[in-house]
């Protein structure tokens, strides 16, 4: 029956301070009514602000199977990220093409997955960029905490 399915929402924003630079991404993770199941953020070191999109993109495809999701939407204000898991614009710089190579394998485990764009406005997009910047914040401090 199709309304057994199970369908999770997440959107993903990612920041790199300086390209390349430290780098973060984040996600929060709805359920198909709206309401919001988790949220995470990560700092990934130094990296580019397309790598961060990417590994936001991996860690909501590995949420969506942590919870055990049939159908998946994937939110994000990355047009370039979005139009390049669809396939609608080819992978030419080759760091990117091993995280797209990995986001196609992983969409094969749902039944369905949309890649969708939105802009930087929408709420959940805002409250992605707010986890990404607490996340480089706080690697910030704490690498000035380590220093002598």
């Amino acid at each position: 029956m199709e309304s057994d399915n199970i369908r999770i929402h997440v959107y993903t924003d990612a920041g790199s301070r300086g390209n390349p630079g430290p780098s973060a991404y984040a996600i929060v993770v709805c359920s198909a009514d709206g309401k919001r199941l988790k949220e995470l953020a990560r700092f990934i070191g130094l990296g580019t602000n397309n790598e961060a999109e990417y590994r936001g993109v991996i860690a909501a495809l590995e949420e969506g199977r942590a919870l055990g999701a049939d159908e998946l939407e994937i939110t994000s204000d990355s047009q370039l990220l979005v139009r390049q898991i669809n396939r609608q614009y080819r992978v030419k710089a080759q760091n990117l093409r091993p995280m797209v190579e990995e986001v196609w394998q992983r969409m094969t485990a749902f039944k369905g997955v949309d890649v969708r764009h939105a802009p930087r406005e929408h709420p959940m997009i805002q409250r992605a960029d707010l986890l990404v910047n607490q996340e480089l914040d706080m690697m910030e401090f704490a690498q000035k905490l380590r220093k002598p």
